[in-house]
């Protein structure tokens, strides 16, 4: 997993219209961050002028947001955006954000940044092995890995859920082994053989299941 150099930092865009009463407050907080540094550029755009950048991007309200890889909808402090600012790059904000996405319900956004964005599948790992990751967001990840079964890309999840796999608790293996077989991919195939050994008959289970879906 890499993560931005501590000097580098991203680039915005902000979409704002006529008549919004959030924009001048989102442009005024990210030209500071601008001149602080926090921000590379700055790119404002008028959809009154140039509708076509709301189509692109899937945009139906203003003020919209991206910063770096993010896509941040709605209106955002000052102190919300320096956050984003310094996370934006770092595989603990695309976790963060991609967490938002699916606590909201925005998963047609989520599948869209792991499809294209292999920071946002590294995220994926990140929230998999936190035991504090809600529900509803496993449940959206569950579906993002369904969505995009059988992707090359999803080897870079193999070794993270295959350490999760050797944890103490069944409980987190046996999601492991739920996981991995989402994936499809052949490089799970050994530590779902070594989980069809476990101790608990449930991730035996589970492990017997994701080995069928290889093929076996």
């Amino acid at each position: 997993m890499t993560t931005a150099p501590e000097n580098e930092a991203p680039d915005a865009l902000l979409l704002v219209a006529p008549g919004c009463p959030h924009c001048a407050g989102m442009l005024s907080a990210l030209a500071q961050l601008v001149k602080e540094g926090a921000v590379g550029r700055l790119t404002v755009v008028n959809l009154a002028r140039h509708p076509e950048e709301a189509q692109r991007y899937g945009v139906r309200s203003v003020p919209w947001l991206k910063l770096g890889p993010l896509e941040l909808p709605g209106a955002r402090s000052p102190e919300e955006l320096r956050r984003w600012a310094r996370d934006a790059l770092r595989a603990e904000g695309m976790a963060r954000h991609l967490a938002e996405l699916l606590e909201t319900g925005d998963l047609s956004r989520a599948e869209r940044l792991a499809r294209e964005n292999d920071a946002a599948l590294d995220a994926v790992g990140l929230l998999l092995a936190d035991p504090e990751t809600e529900l509803q967001v496993r449940v959206g990840l569950g579906a993002i890995l369904e969505e995009l079964a059988g992707d090359p890309r999803l080897d870079r999840l193999i070794a993270p859920l295959s350490a999760l796999a050797r944890h103490d608790d069944p409980r987190i293996r046996n999601d492991a082994c739920h996981y991995l077989g989402l994936l499809r991919r052949p490089g799970a195939r050994t530590a779902l053989e070594t989980c069809r050994e476990d101790a608990d008959p449930q991730v035996r289970e589970v492990a017997a299941e994701g080995l069928a879906a290889l093929g076996e």
